[in-house]
């Protein structure tokens, strides 16, 4: 019931070695071996780290050169619609990375079709999947993974966390130590809280007891397709089914919902 499985359609998901065949939460405590030892590639010094980008860059084909000259159409990278010509020619999967956006440290992966936007801090460990936005003001704080066609948005403060294809937190959101699942979207400032005010590992609870996660710190596991409204929160330590709504202005309870529940508040 509480297994990678029975959350996520895992097809089409890049990184299979590194979900857990047990329960979900396990996934994230192997995510900082994985990404420690992940076969970054090397930019060498044509991306300059620690400091604003000083001009905006296009990485085509594992080469990483400045876009002065060529013609940039900066539209909706989720979709396929960033696109970058030279002389005529679309370079076809390449990936834009804005003049002021920041990358910290060099364990950096970054797919096709990206699209970081100006303002945006990324450290690394980071991997960011193929046709991914991450946008203005996004923070980036490390052991960050992303499918294909993810949203990191406006504000939006993530650490060590999970996106599985076509997952979005488009605005002022706050992410640790979470999973989001195919398809998930969070409305403007969810928030998944990942740690208790009386410590300890955080515990699971289910309709037939409570499962110690061994976690110190744990936030949402949100299953496939889960949806979000404004201003919602989550306890540390919740899981959500597939298709799960939690409603504007709502704090999910911790532990385990299950599939289409709908989370309202009193």
């Amino acid at each position: 019931m509480l297994t990678t499985a029975a959350f996520f359609d895992l097809s089409d998901f890049n990184h299979p070695t590194l979900l857990s065949q047990g329960p979900v939460w396990e996934t994230l405590k192997g995510l900082k071996s994985y990404m420690d030892t992940y076969a970054y590639p090397s930019f060498g010094t044509s991306l300059p780290l620690d400091q604003p980008l000083p001009e905006t860059l296009v990485l085509y084909n594992g080469e990483l050169f400045p876009a002065k000259g060529l013609t940039l159409k900066l539209a909706d990278a989720t979709k396929g619609k960033l696109t970058v010509h030279r002389d005529g020619e679309i370079l076809l999967g390449a990936s834009v990375l804005m003049a002021g956006a920041i990358l910290s440290g060099e364990q950096l992966a970054i797919g096709t079709g990206v699209f970081i936007e100006a303002g945006a801090l990324i450290k690394s460990p980071a991997i960011i999947g193929d046709c991914t936005e991450i946008r203005q003001g996004a923070y980036l704080r490390g052991y960050c993974l992303t499918g294909k066609r993810c949203v990191i948005g406006h504000v939006t403060e993530v650490k060590h966390s999970i996106f599985f294809n076509d997952a979005k937190a488009g605005h002022f959101a706050y992410l640790g130590d979470s999973i989001l699942g195919n398809a998930v979207n969070l409305g403007a400032g969810t928030k998944l809280a990942n740690l208790r005010f009386t410590g300890g590992a955080v515990p699971i609870r289910t309709s037939t007891g409570i499962i110690s996660s061994g976690l110190k710190k744990l936030g949402a596991i949100m299953a496939d397709e889960v949806q979000t409204g404004c201003n919602s929160v989550t306890n540390p330590g919740t899981l959500l089914g597939r298709k799960t709504m939690l409603m504007p202005n709502t704090t999910a309870p911790s532990g385990y919902h299950p599939p289409n529940s709908l989370i309202k508040g009193k």
